[in-house]
C-alpha cells in the first residue's frame, strides 16, 4: 500500500468545567499547531445537541480555520446532507471554495457529507423540522440534485437552470463519510473519495475499503476523483504510557454517558479515575477499545501503520478529545513526529509518512 498522510478530524470538544465557545477557539489554535506539524488536512464535524461536542456548524468552522492557517486543506467531516437543503450546500460550498483558492489555484476546501442526523432523535426532528423528513430514505436523491446545482440537470428536471452561485468555482473535492458498509458502496458509485468513522463505526474497516475500491466508478461530472481512503481513528498519544491509557479512558467515558443516555462535557482524566462506572458504561468501554489508539508516540505510530494496513488506507485522520488543550495539541505533535513529519504541506502536496 501506499504511505498514508496524517490528517486531522475535531469536534470542538467541550472539557468539563469550562465555557462551551471557548472550545471553538481551541479548534483555531489546534488548526495552527497541526499545519506546523506536518498534517495534511482538518475537517470540521456536524453534530447537534451534545455537551461534550460544540461543532454545530462546521461551514462557519471551516471558514475560521481556512482564514487562520495558509496551506492547510480544511473541510467538513462532514455535513450531514439530510439536514440541509442540497442547493445550500453547494452554495456555501462553492463560495468557501472562492475565497479560499489555495496557493496553487486547485483550492483548499473539501466537502465531506453524511447522511446520519449527528445527534438524537428529538433534535433530529426539530433539525428536519418534520418526523416524515427525519424517516426519508433518498440520501442517492439528494446527492445528485447537490450535483446538479453544480454540473446541471436534464432539460426536464424541475430544478433545470437553477445553479449554485458563485458559478465560476468548481464545487470542492466530495467525500462520502460512514460507519457502515453502505457509505462505501455510495461512495464509489458517486466516484467520491471515502472517509471511514474508524472511531466509532460498527462495520469492519477493511471490508468497508474493498467495497469502495472493488466498486469505484470515476465519475463523469467536473473534477472527477480518483479513489480515495481516509480512516478516522481515535489517537490518545502521550510520552507517558500509562498517562496515555489515563487520557483514553477519559474519552472511553465520554462515549460510555453519550451512549448510555446520560451525555456531558468531556471528563479529565481524573474524573475518569474516580468515576464509578456502572457495568453498562464498562461495556461501552470494551466496546470502544479496538476502535481507539492510546500511547506512547512508537506504540501509537506501530498500531496506526498496522490499522492502515488492515484497512488499506490512503490517509489516516486522528480524531483526540483530551481535556487539556495543551495535551491535545501536544498528543498531534507527538504523533506526527513518531511518524517523522514536520513542516506544513506546501502547494497541496501532502507529506509522506514512515512506511506502514
Amino acid at each position: 500500500m501506499r504511505d498514508p498522510v496524517l490528517s486531522v478530524l475535531d469536534l470542538s470538544p467541550v472539557p468539563s468545567g469550562t465555557r462551551t465557545s471557548a472550545a471553538l477557539h481551541e479548534t483555531l489554535e489546534l488548526a495552527r499547531t497541526v499545519e506546523r506539524a506536518g498534517y495534511r488536512r482538518m475537517w470540521l464535524a456536524e453534530h447537534h445537541g451534545i455537551p461534550s461536542v460544540a461543532s454545530s456548524s462546521p461551514e462557519i468552522l471551516i471558514g475560521a480555520v481556512a482564514d487562520a492557517t495558509t496551506t492547510l486543506r480544511v473541510g467538513s467531516g462532514g455535513i450531514m446532507l439530510p439536514n440541509h437543503s442540497p442547493l445550500k450546500v453547494a452554495e456555501t460550498f462553492r463560495a468557501l471554495a472562492g475565497l479560499h483558492p489555495g496557493q496553487d489555484g486547485d483550492g483548499r476546501i473539501d466537502l465531506g457529507i453524511g447522511r446520519a442526523p449527528g445527534t438524537d432523535p428529538r433534535t433530529a426532528v426539530a433539525l428536519r423540522r418534520s418526523r416524515e423528513a427525519l424517516t426519508a430514505d433518498d440520501f442517492p436523491e439528494q446527492f445528485s440534485e447537490l450535483r446538479g446545482y453544480v454540473d446541471g440537470f436534464p432539460a426536464d428536471h424541475p430544478f433545470a437552470g437553477i445553479v449554485a452561485m458563485p458559478d465560476d468555482v468548481p464545487l470542492p473535492p466530495v467525500w462520502i463519510l460512514a460507519s457502515s458498509y453502505y457509505g462505501g458502496q455510495a461512495a464509489a458509485a458517486f466516484g467520491t473519495g471515502f472517509a471511514y468513522a474508524g472511531h466509532f463505526g460498527g462495520a469492519h474497516p477493511g471490508e468497508a475499503t474493498r467495497i469502495y475500491r472493488r466498486g469505484f466508478r470515476p465519475s463523469d461530472a467536473a473534477g472527477a476523483q480518483d479513489p480515495h481512503v481516509v480512516l478516522a481513528a481515535a489517537v490518545m498519544c502521550s510520552e507517558d504510557a500509562e498517562r496515555a491509557r489515563a487520557l483514553g479512558r477519559a474519552h472511553a467515558l465520554s462515549m460510555a454517558r453519550l451512549r448510555t443516555g446520560n451525555p456531558g462535557p468531556l471528563p479529565s482524566p481524573e474524573e475518569a479515575m474516580a468515576h464509578d462506572w456502572s457495568p453498562l458504561e464498562l461495556q461501552v468501554e470494551q466496546g470502544m477499545a479496538p476502535k481507539m489508539t492510546a500511547g506512547t508516540p512508537e506504540q501509537v505510530r506501530d498500531d496506526l501503520e498496522r490499522r492502515a494496513r488492515e484497512a488499506d488506507a490512503d490517509e489516516i485522520m486522528l480524531v483526540t478529545p483530551i481535556h487539556d488543550a495543551a495535551e491535545r495539541r501536544r498528543s498531534y505533535e507527538l504523533v506526527a513526529e513518531a511518524f517523522g513529519v514536520s513542516g506544513p504541506a506546501v502547494a497541496g502536496v501532502a507529506p509522506s509518512l514512515a512506511q506502514a
